[in-house]
């Protein structure tokens, strides 16, 4: 059996925050902004995991008002995720498609590694996984820098 997830996150860029996506840590002078280490890539990949197993979206597993969850790395609720729901429910992921906007920095030297951290942590091989960077041509809130917005299309399988 297959089914399909698709997933979608926004943060809003500040200020005393790190920039973390797929993992990595960007250098930049702004962070996102969340109650966890707010990874707008691996949040859309877990909404869409949610998704495609019909189990709703992330805040309904790690609710912001859950102190247990503030700061915590999303690459520990991914490996949550897949331990939790994906595997016990006899599925795997065939592959991944994602797409980053974000108007600066450029990511094209990073996608690699966000590559390999997201295959580790679900166990599946790097070329199962998809990352694609856009820039919004300055248009909005990701083109004014206030936000990057992630999207992510799961495909899993029984």
């Amino acid at each position: 059996m297959l089914r399909i997830g698709q997933g979608f996150d926004l943060h809003k860029l500040v200020e005393g925050r790190k920039l973390i996506l797929g993992g990595v840590c960007i250098p930049h002078s702004l962070g996102l902004l969340g109650h966890s280490d707010a990874d707008v890539l691996i949040h859309s990949i877990i909404d869409a995991i949610l998704g495609a197993l019909a189990l709703g979206d992330i805040g309904q597993v790690f609710p912001d008002t859950d102190n247990r969850f503030k700061d915590v790395s999303s690459c520990y609720l991914l490996r949550y995720i897949k331990d939790n729901f994906l595997t016990t429910s006899g599925y795997s992921i065939l592959n991944i498609d994602s797409t980053i906007i974000i108007e600066t920095p450029k990511l094209m030297k990073y996608i690699q590694l966000m590559r390999k951290n997201i295959a580790d942590d679900l166990c599946i091989p790097i070329d199962s996984i998809s990352i694609k960077a856009k820039t919004s041509e300055k248009i909005g809130i990701v083109g004014r820098g206030e936000a990057v917005i992630s999207q992510a299309v799961v495909l899993i399988h029984k």
